[in-house]
């Protein structure tokens, strides 16, 4: 299995949880599983050929195939309540408040390019299909942080997390996604959606992430943020509820290249977000607020004596740091348990 798919699958197991067979059972007669049963092992031979098939156009009919044979499947009354959860290569992930589940899968159209696809399937109450396909637009746009998008101009990515916030009255979903950008390197994403009150339908990104706080000159609000970074590197980026904040790797070129992004690796601090009045507010330094005591950043060095960044324990020291930060966040704040809704 590639990497895209490994990920997937890692991401596709954490987002199922809430839905258990018992929900199955109440919403799905025996014969409308079987039928989804069937049809999903036909989707998941053509979502694998998507990523992994060696010529060109048989990715792009199995990419056609997948297509029609998923919306059919989603046509089934209370299709909601069906996890497809052998489709390795394609990411399903859930809102708290469960009220829709979103699609994300990748298409491999050549050895540079990956193109996203999505769709956001609502959880309708007579169990009707309600869909709302997202179009890539990313090949087609110089600059993605700076503009508010619809389902048909989407920024493409692989999300792997939803966080559900609500400010005067709105729900806003914020979405963290991957993005496997270019032969040298890969992004992540976070930006935020809510549906819109008059025509339903989902709008992505807005003025919703400030630096307001950094020091010095603060950077204009963006309406999405994104990391970009070595393709082998391994790096953080993701929601930690213990601390309520959304925290990234801070990263540095290994070449002192600070223009090629294909050069960015971690160096061991973190940087994040946190939710303040309805924004996502940055914080430039995560663990000056969080370490106390003395406690050392860095106990390890990341150079090895030739003066070389060590990535092996750039990455043993990132994730000591989140788990330091972890244990003296719940200290601190234990956030209230959050019941999951009756499905």
């Amino acid at each position: 299995m590639n990497k895209p798919a490994i990920f997937l699958c890692a991401t596709l197991i954490a987002s199922l949880v809430c839905f258990t067979a018992g929900a199955q059972n109440k919403h799905l007669p025996s014969a409308d599983r079987k039928l989804l049963l069937k049809k999903e092992d036909s989707l998941k031979v053509f979502a694998d050929s998507m990523i992994n098939a060696e010529i060109d156009g048989k990715r792009f009919r199995s990419d056609s195939f997948f297509t029609k044979i998923f919306v059919r499947a989603l046509k089934i009354p209370h299709s909601f309540y069906y996890p497809f959860d052998s489709l390795e290569t394609v990411s399903i992930q859930y809102p708290e408040d469960s009220s829709f589940r979103i699609f994300t899968w990748q298409l491999k159209k050549d050895e540079y390019f990956y193109l996203q696809k999505g769709a956001i399937q609502m959880n309708t109450p007579d169990g009707s299909l309600k869909l709302f396909p997202l179009f890539d637009a990313s090949m087609f746009t110089g600059k993605p942080q700076d503009s508010v998008r619809t389902r048909r101009n989407w920024i493409g990515a692989i999300y792997y997390r939803i966080i559900q916030k609500t400010w005067n009255g709105t729900k806003y979903y914020t979405m963290l996604g991957f993005d496997d950008f270019t032969v040298s390197s890969n992004r992540k994403w976070m930006e935020v959606m809510h549906f819109d009150p008059e025509s339903g339908e989902p709008v992505f990104g807005g003025p919703m992430i400030s630096f307001k706080e950094d020091t010095g000159k603060a950077k204009p609000v963006a309406y999405r943020f994104d990391i970009e970074y070595k393709k082998e590197a391994r790096t953080q980026f993701n929601y930690n509820p213990e601390m309520d904040m959304v925290i990234y790797d801070h990263l540095i070129s290994e070449s002192d290249e600070p223009d090629r992004k294909q050069t960015y690796i971690p160096d061991g601090d973190f940087e994040a977000f946190k939710w303040k009045d309805g924004l996502w507010v940055h914080v430039d330094k995560v663990f000056h607020t969080v370490l106390k005591d003395g406690d050392a950043l860095l106990d390890a060095t990341i150079k090895d004596d030739k003066g070389n960044i060590n990535e092996q324990k750039l990455m043993e020291q990132s994730e000591k740091n989140i788990e330091n930060a972890k244990k003296k966040a719940g200290d601190e704040k234990k956030p209230p348990v959050k019941k999951k809704p009756d499905n």
